[in-house]
């Protein structure tokens, strides 16, 4: 499979090296498996996208992060990926049913607008708020609406292989007949009888043979605006009908991985399988990921639910749940602190927690870089928006320390058993204490030590994790200026204690404590932090 992404390599062109041994849980399994791609030293990666008729909410950030850290840690193993994240514009209805309107056409009646103005709007602001949590883009991102040629076939493919049937020309796929040749429920581990069970009988499904057959192609009803020419009526691809297609035609029959978030495990993977099965004579994927809602007091969060907080919301503060504003920073933190198959519930205190771990992490990054430029190491620059650590894994880590290559080691074991961020997390405050321990003159590291924790900040957590500075990276105008207020203080308060004015200077170290700045008296003079 050739792959159309470029990456930056230190290895030889037409040898790949994969260094460190990947571990995935495998939906399909539901094990935890060494990861073996198709094709050597090449992965490639589906990863169901946002439906866009809203604004991006905290839920849709779940997986954008996700999927992002997972790219860049095969990036920087070493593999060549192409991934692939679709928009879908079309075919998702109401209730994630066969029956009803379409999400984004409500969207457009109720705004009056033409449908692809909404998509067009949502899918920007979509972008936006992605590329403020540093999430780069895919590989290819593909629409649903411009891919219905592809679509078409693929039933055509289906009807031969007697999968489907027409009805008053709509098309649905047979689940029953697909059943007794394949078995249907291989993801979810449901049976037909408990697949019946959980079907909702609405309006409009009399077309069907059964319940829970679903559709591959819906005619139009004559207010429909979205709508396209078809063998059998001008209509619609089916929502489940679009991954199948264009995961086919960017990776191909079979392809390594294919993500999403649990909700989509049943019934929308459950029945991309089903059509790979149909039409390709396989189920398409060799390993199955699944990330976790994010929750709410206890409940999913999601536009259809109401529940949710748009990422607009939550970096401007706007929201009658929120407490203040969180930095994306903050935000992609706080989605890491958690493993991606485990529910992760929203909080102000979490957030918050989060907020001060960060800050935390970006001091020591600060002081990491003073302490190693004085003994000659020195850190790679900012990596801009899209751009991925150039650096392949090491096998070993090299550290004179056994604590700091036992903690960078941690950092990478972690990361590579199904990308354990939490675990891997608290190796890098463990780092952090050590950073302090230096600054504070109580322990020494040689070069290879700096070197081994550079290495870990530069390609961990600012290349893997994603977490850059956003003071030092967009707000470097604004850093400047509290610098220079800040220690503009400090002088003053400096002066009043060689004054012997313990008054004055004690009143302007709790006034910059109120105000959230952190003062330090060390021999060398006063350091600060911002709380």
């Amino acid at each position: 499979m050739q792959i159309a992404d470029d990456i930056r390599e230190t290895h030889g062109k037409n040898c790949i090296r994969i260094m460190r041994d990947l571990y995935i849980t495998n939906s399909l399994s539901r094990k935890k498996e060494i990861f073996k791609p198709i094709n050597e030293g090449h992965v490639g990666l589906y990863v169901c996208g946002p439906t866009v008729y809203g604004d991006a909410h905290l839920g849709h950030a779940r997986p954008g992060v996700t999927y992002d850290v997972f790219v860049k840690l095969l990036k920087h193993l070493g593999y060549k990926v192409r991934y692939v994240r679709n928009i879908t514009d079309v075919g998702h209805l109401e209730h994630d049913a066969d029956e009803g309107e379409d999400k984004i056409a409500k969207k457009a009646r109720l705004e009056q607008l033409e449908p692809m103005e909404v998509v067009q709007r949502c899918t920007l602001a979509y972008h936006e708020a992605m590329r403020m949590l540093n999430v780069a883009p895919p590989s290819i991102e593909p629409r649903a609406s411009g891919h219905i040629i592809e679509q078409i076939d693929l039933v055509k493919k289906i009807l031969d292989a007697g999968y489907a049937y027409e009805s008053n020309g709509s098309i649905y796929f047979d689940v029953l007949k697909y059943d007794k040749d394949h078995k249907y429920g291989i993801l979810s581990g449901r049976t037909l009888d408990e697949v019946k069970e959980g079907t909702r009988d609405l309006d409009g499904q009399q077309d069907k043979r059964a319940s829970y057959d679903f559709a591959l192609w819906k005619k139009a009803s004559p207010e429909h605006i979205m709508r396209w020419p078809s063998p059998w009526s001008d209509g619609f691809p089916g929502w489940h009908l679009e991954c199948s297609a264009m995961s086919e035609k960017y990776l191909g029959k079979e392809f390594d991985i294919h993500g999403g978030g649990m909700d989509l495990l049943f019934p929308h993977h459950e029945c991309e399988i089903a059509q790979n099965t149909a039409s390709r004579g396989c189920g398409g994927v060799k390993y199955w990921m699944h990330n976790n809602m994010i929750t709410i007091e206890g409940k999913k969060m999601g536009k259809s639910l109401g529940n949710f907080i748009t990422l607009p919301e939550l970096f401007a503060g706007r929201h009658e749940k929120l407490a203040q504003a969180y930095t994306p920073m903050t935000v992609r933190f706080f989605i890491l602190q958690a493993h991606y198959r485990g529910t992760l519930d929203f909080s102000n205190e979490a957030l918050q927690a989060a907020e001060k771990g960060l800050r935390r992490i970006n001091q020591a990054a600060k002081d990491l870089r003073a302490l190693a430029s004085a003994s000659g190491v020195q850190s790679a620059p900012a990596l801009a928006y899209g751009e991925f650590v150039s650096a392949v894994a090491p096998a070993v880590v090299d550290a004179s320390n056994a604590e700091v290559r036992a903690l960078a080691e941690g950092v990478y074991e972690a990361l590579c058993d199904d990308l354990n961020t939490p675990v891997a997390l608290s190796h890098i405050f463990d780092a952090v204490r050590i950073i302090n321990t230096v600054k504070d003159k109580k322990m020494t590291l040689d070069t290879s030590d700096y070197q081994a924790l550079v290495n870990l900040f530069d390609n961990i957590v600012a290349g893997v994790l994603g977490l850059c500075d956003e003071e030092g990276a967009e707000g470097s105008k604004a850093v400047k200026t509290i610098d220079g207020l800040v220690n503009m203080v400090l002088e003053q308060r400096k002066a009043a204690k060689a004054a012997k004015d313990w008054a004055t200077s004690d009143r302007i170290r709790d006034d910059l404590k109120a105000l959230g700045v952190q003062i330090k008296d060390t021999k060398d003079g006063t350091e600060w932090t911002l709380e």
